[in-house]
């Protein structure tokens, strides 16, 4: 697996960083891409929306914080929020529950390296964009979360592919790509489980909650 760094000055931050004995932090961000062939790709400028933001402020982001042992107590908790907030907006309850699945477990206060926050793992944009002011808040973010994929499908006329790949790495990578799947390893492989799980739930999605 080769190294590819976009920008020399982000090896040479990397470098002070990793030899710094004060550990003072820097405001550099550094973001990482693998591409098809496996070559890791490093910038702190990054050029589309397949790369993962690995450092903020000189600080390496920590492993996501997701608890699974609780999945299916939280499952169960939250089905009657999904059902009704899946309702509202016109989005298949199983959809959502699969897209939660992958990004979350069930965990609401579940956090990822990039620091999307709760079930539906919300960036702070998207909160933003759709009025969610505490992303820990499960309604909250469950609510956001479901009108984003409500837009996406709209977006996409449909095209629950295309929707899921938005909802992975933003829907103006989606756009950028001709409106295809992005070819990042990550968003493809999102789109296989998603619509994998959705499958499943939606054959047995009510012996399943």
């Amino acid at each position: 697996m080769g190294i590819d760094f976009l920008h020399t000055r982000v090896l040479a931050l990397l470098l002070l960083f990793g030899c710094s004995a004060s550990g003072s932090a820097m405001a550099v961000e550094v973001y990482k891409y693998v591409d098809s062939s496996g070559r890791v790709h490093l910038t702190d400028r990054p050029p589309h929306d397949g790369y993962r933001l690995i450092q903020k402020g000189g600080k390496m982001l920590r492993t996501p914080r997701i608890n699974f042992r609780d999945k299916d107590i939280n499952r169960k908790r939250f089905t009657p929020k999904i059902a009704r907030v899946a309702g509202r907006y016109r989005v298949p309850e199983a959809l959502v529950h699969a897209v939660i699945t992958i990004e979350s477990a069930y965990d609401p206060n579940a956090v990822s390296r990039a620091g999307a926050v709760g079930l539906m793992q919300l960036m702070p944009a998207t909160a933003r964009r759709y009025g969610v002011a505490n992303r820990r808040d499960p309604l909250a973010n469950l609510t956001g979360g479901v009108r984003y994929l409500r837009y996406l499908l709209s977006r996409f006329d449909g095209n629950l592919e295309l929707a899921l790949a938005g909802y992975n790495a933003g829907e103006n990578a989606v756009e950028r790509f001709g409106r295809q799947i992005p070819p990042f390893d990550e968003t493809q492989n999102y789109v296989r489980k998603v619509l994998r799980l959705y499958s499943q739930q939606s054959a047995g999605l009510a012996d399943d909650v």
